[in-house]
């Protein structure tokens, strides 16, 4: 079926990340080459003028509307980028420009759908577009949108998120999965298959799927937690509970969990979950291990749990996370 009139306009602003800004074309050029359909959709990059904006890269980027000029038209999907400052002591901070958030939030009125693409999901926010809703963004700035905007549910681990017609995803490559996933929603799955592979990625990740490894967090600031994080992972094919843990560090079960919650953001248990997940993951994409040995292997103790931990922290099956990410075998 042709979709002519598909109308994508992404938002240009001087110190825009650059991926986010080209990423998402790449996939949906792909789509007219692979659907035939010449027309499947129009990528428009608007900004307030019609002058090159620099990117955060220092790429000039020539814009091919104004906002105005797109806001008399009927824009299918609207795609919002971000920007960040870095401040002296090397921290990440989202940028939210008033003038930017107040073309967003005109434009989403007359948009179909809307989507952010990494801390894009700043702007949507502080334009009221995620106020009830659940949100990701880049994860080094999931703690900055979740303190500035209480009204809204961060979730800093998924690729993306949708909530009716508003899409936020994280950052900043995840751009492509976020494309492919609306790729999807519009012309089915297959469509999106042809697309990853023609763009080398697998069909696109559940937008539960994680953004990070487990065991990669970012560092912990004491070697207190380090030991303990190495330490669960030592021990993971054990039946290892919060209560070993804590014995383990010679606190309380109440202090242990104070410690995770002040140090990772998480409670004990949530952690060991989180990493036999990411242990499970691992083995699901690059071994022929049965689930049951899967379930030995990561501590699961039974298959049900391990597929409850799935469902719980992936939105998916350990079967169907398999069939879509296996790594094939030459």
């Amino acid at each position: 079926m042709s979709t002519a009139g598909r109308l994508v306009v992404i938002v240009l602003f001087d110190g825009v990340d650059l991926l986010d800004v080209t990423g998402p074309p790449e996939v949906f050029s792909l789509v007219r080459r692979e659907t035939g359909d010449p027309a499947a959709y129009e990528v428009v990059l608007a900004a307030e003028t019609g002058d090159p904006v620099t990117t955060a890269a220092g790429v000039r980027v020539l814009p091919d509307a104004t906002f105005a000029e797109v806001a008399a038209r009927r824009i299918d999907t609207l795609l919002v980028p971000g920007a960040v400052d870095i401040d002296e002591r090397r921290r990440v901070r989202a940028r939210t420009d008033p003038a930017v958030v107040d073309r967003v939030r005109g434009l989403a009125a007359a948009s179909r759908r809307v989507a952010s693409v990494c801390v894009g999901a700043h702007v949507l926010a502080a334009a009221g577009l995620l106020d009830g809703k659940r949100a990701t963004t880049h994860w080094s700035t999931a703690r900055q949108l979740a303190a500035e905007h209480p009204e809204i549910e961060v979730d800093a681990d998924p690729i993306f998120v949708r909530e009716g017609e508003v899409w936020t995803g994280a950052g900043i490559s995840a751009c492509l999965d976020l494309s492919l996933a609306l790729v999807a929603d519009d012309f089915g799955e297959a469509t999106a298959l042809r697309v990853a592979r023609q763009l080398v990625m697998y069909l696109k990740r559940p937008g539960g799927q994680s953004q990070f490894s487990v065991p990669l967090d970012p560092v912990s600031p004491t070697r207190r937690v380090e030991d303990l994080r190495h330490h669960i992972l030592r021990h993971l094919h054990t039946p290892l509970t919060v209560a070993d843990v804590a014995a383990y560090a010679h606190v309380s079960e109440r202090q242990l969990t104070r410690i995770f919650k002040t140090e990772l953001g998480m409670t004990p248990g949530a952690y060991i979950e989180s990493v036999r997940v990411e242990r499970a993951r691992n083995q699901l994409e690059s071994t022929d291990a049965t689930l049951e040995r899967v379930v030995g292997d990561c501590g699961f103790g039974t298959t049900d749990t391990l597929v409850r931990a799935f469902r719980r922290r992936l939105g998916t099956t350990p079967t169907e996370y398999r069939r879509r990410f296996r790594a094939e075998r030459r």
